[in-house]
């Protein structure tokens, strides 16, 4: 029943919403932490240090971010498969371009690919940047979140790099959360403005709350 549900179009797209959803919930979670760093050091590396500790002392030190962790990489793995795999069965149903000159869908609906593309570099980018420290400019400071958050926004590719992305992902959600909510059958005739509304509004509010991080660093508001 599982492969049957997996090689239909319906299948595809159910694990698209699903994991969709369990990656916006932790964009959601991931902002508010963030936002934390315009409390000062003491308070940003505090919050890092709960989240190994999460748990305790039931799970031992670090186990429930591994846990984390290891959803989050089979969510993205689900929903980059799923992604592709929708994308060559369409181009395979429909192998010529449509004819239309003016672009019926709009920007984020076309620019999905494209951002989901970006948003896995993205994902390399930032662990290798913050997780592990190997690609980190002026020395990683294990232990040390907020200097090190600090030391990538004193880069103007680091800016770059992770303002770029936070666009992606706006895109990203405002698109993806509608269409979530049409494949699991949540959306209506009545209901449509409401969740683009809902939408439009989740994708504002990520977009500027990861943004403002960057841009802290930058005018000095975070130092």
């Amino acid at each position: 029943m599982a492969r049957t549900m997996w090689d239909s179009s319906v299948g595809k797209k159910t694990v698209m919403a699903v994991s969709g959803l369990i990656m916006l919930l932790y964009l959601v979670v991931h902002m508010f932490g963030n936002l934390k760093i315009f409390f000062g050091a003491g308070d940003f590396n505090h919050y890092a240090h709960w989240l190994r500790t999460i748990g305790e002392p039931v799970m031992h030190y670090e186990w429930t971010l591994w846990v984390i962790r290891v959803v989050l990489v089979v969510a993205v793995v689900a929903h980059a498969v799923s992604a592709y795999q929708l994308s060559r069965r369409d181009l395979r149903a429909r192998p010529s371009k449509y004819v239309h000159r003016k672009p019926r869908a709009s920007y984020a609906t076309r620019t999905m690919r494209w951002g989901g593309i970006i948003l896995a570099l993205f994902i390399v980018w930032h662990i290798l940047d913050l997780t592990t420290g190997t690609v980190h400019p002026g020395g990683f400071q294990e232990g040390r979140p907020y200097q090190n958050v600090v030391d990538t926004f004193s880069t103007w590719y680091g800016n770059v790099i992770y303002i770029v992305a936070m666009l992606a992902v706006g895109l990203h959600v405002r698109h993806g959360f509608w269409s979530a909510a049409q494949t699991l059958g949540v959306g209506s005739r009545t209901r449509d403005r409401a969740l683009k509304t809902v939408a439009d509004v989740l994708a504002l509010l990520l977009t500027a709350g990861f943004i403002a991080v960057p841009v802290g660093v930058m005018t000095g508001v975070v130092s």
